[in-house]
This record gives C-alpha cells, sequence and structure tokens, in this order.
C-alpha cells in the first residue's frame, strides 16, 4: 500500500488516505472518541471521497473504521448547546451529500459500534462488510432528538417500517447477525478478518469494467428513489449506454474468446 499524499485539511488529521492498487482506502482518525463525526471530520472525509472520485487510477473505495470502533455517532459536545438557528444555518448535513455523490463503489469495513451517524455514514456506502462485533443502531431518541442524516429514511428502505421503527424509538443496538438478516449488511465476518475481507471484496470489484461499477451503482441507487416503471427505463437506458464504451467491446470478446477481460475504463 502507498500513502496519498493530501495537504493537511486541518491542524488534526481526522482521517487516513492510502491506496492499494486501484483501491483507495479512507479510515477515520478519532480514536479517542470513538471515531464521532464532527464536521471538520466530515469535510476532510468528503474531500477525500471526492479526490478518489477524481482519480483514475482508482476503481473502488473502501471506507473504515477501527476494529473497536466505525464511528460511535455524531459529537454530542459540539452539538448539545446549539440553538435551531445556528443547527440550521450551518447546515452540517449538506457534507453529506457530497459523500453521497461518489460515483465510484464504496465499501464500508465496520467492526464494533456504527451508532447514530456512524450507521447513518455506513448506509452511504454501497458494500457493508460487518464483523461480527458491529453493533449498529438510531440511538439518538436516547438524547432528546432523532436521526437528522437520513437514518429515518435510508433504514426504513433497508429494512422496512416495523424494523426501523423498532430501532428509531427504542435506540436499541442490531447486532451483525440481526443486521444481515435484515438486509442492512452486506456480509458477516470474524472480527479478525473484517478489513482484509472488505478489501479483498474491493479488488474483486475493482477487476470489473469501471464505468460499468459506476452505472450499476447508479442504477440500483435509483430504485429506492423513483417507481418501478421508471427506474426499469433508467435501467435500460444505462445497459444501453454502456454498448459505446470500449469496455463492453472487450467484455463480451473475452467471454466469448474465453479469456479474462482487460478492462481500461473507456
Amino acid at each position: 500500500m502507498t500513502t496519498v499524499e493530501t495537504k493537511p485539511m486541518a491542524d488534526e488529521q481526522l482521517i487516513l488516505a492510502e491506496t492499494d492498487g486501484p483501491v483507495g482506502i479512507v479510515r477515520l482518525n478519532r480514536p479517542k472518541v470513538l471515531n464521532a463525526l464532527n464536521p471538520e471530520l466530515m469535510t476532510q472525509l468528503a474531500e477525500q471521497m471526492e479526490a478518489f472520485d477524481r482519480d483514475d487510477a482508482i476503481i473502488v473505495i473502501v471506507l473504515a473504521g477501527s476494529e473497536r470502533a466505525w464511528a460511535a455517532g455524531a459529537d454530542i459536545g459540539d452539538m448539545a448547546e446549539r440553538t435551531m438557528l445556528e443547527m440550521y444555518t450551518r447546515d452540517q448535513f449538506a457534507t453529506w451529500d457530497r459523500i453521497r455523490r461518489t460515483k465510484k463503489p464504496i465499501v464500508a469495513a465496520v467492526s464494533g459500534f456504527a451508532l447514530g451517524g456512524g450507521c447513518e455514514l455506513m448506509m452511504l456506502c454501497d458494500v457493508v462488510i460487518a464483523s461480527e462485533t458491529a453493533k449498529i443502531g438510531q440511538p439518538e431518541i436516547n438524547i432528546g432528538v432523532m436521526p437528522g442524516a437520513g437514518g429515518t429514511q435510508r433504514l426504513t428502505r433497508a429494512v422496512g417500517k416495523a424494523t426501523a421503527m423498532d430501532v428509531i424509538l427504542t435506540g436499541r443496538f442490531l447486532s451483525a447477525t440481526e443486521a444481515l438478516a435484515a438486509g442492512l449488511v452486506s456480509r458477516v465476518v470474524p472480527k479478525e478478518h473484517y478489513f482484509t475481507e472488505a478489501l479483498r471484496i474491493a479488488h474483486e470489484m475493482a477487476a470489473k469494467g469501471p464505468i460499468a461499477l459506476r452505472l450499476a451503482k447508479e442504477s440500483v441507487l435509483k430504485a429506492a428513489e423513483t417507481t418501478l416503471t421508471e427506474g426499469l427505463e433508467y435501467e435500460r437506458k444505462l445497459f444501453y449506454m454502456l454498448f459505446a464504451t470500449e469496455d463492453q467491446k472487450e467484455g463480451m470478446r473475452a467471454f466469448v474468446e474465453k479469456r479474462p477481460p482487460r478492462f481500461t475504463g473507456k
């Protein structure tokens, strides 16, 4: 792996970035507070995700926390005494929209606590590899508020009304196996393998056609925002668009010729 040379974006380096071939790796770096998500961290994260999105050498992004905590929530100390007007005018969730607009697939490597904003950040990712130790939830109700970075919307779409209401209104945590059964995470692996498995899957994905990866992600995300008829029409258009790419020709020729494809992202 190689460290990405980036300019310091704040006095404290709240994220760590590196590359492993075609995979960009971003790690949350506030271990003393279990990777609590303050506005400074989210700004640095958005900037790094945008940088990887612009980098033609990067095909897939891995987003990780630590073994103890993916992210244990928002930084409550930062918000506790703010007024409604202060929260409204600083619009801290606009940064989350920048991350949501990442075009390349994001693989989350989740271990330990993924709570509140941590759960919401996890749901912005495309494939979630969870350690068997993962604890996932939206416990904002316990401190007199509710999810504000998409929790009520994305969780409901992911697991259905009954489970979303249970998790959000009681503040209880889902275990990794419960989250897998509910469709909130993609795979559950032993604690010692959660990051290496996420990286392995990212490399497996990075061997596919880069344009097809981005358009397939775009089409799946569209399914949550439109009707079936509209979604099918959207999918069909993206499918036809891929026939304008060199990767489509290479992929299909390689299949016919019984050889591995050599995708170039063109």
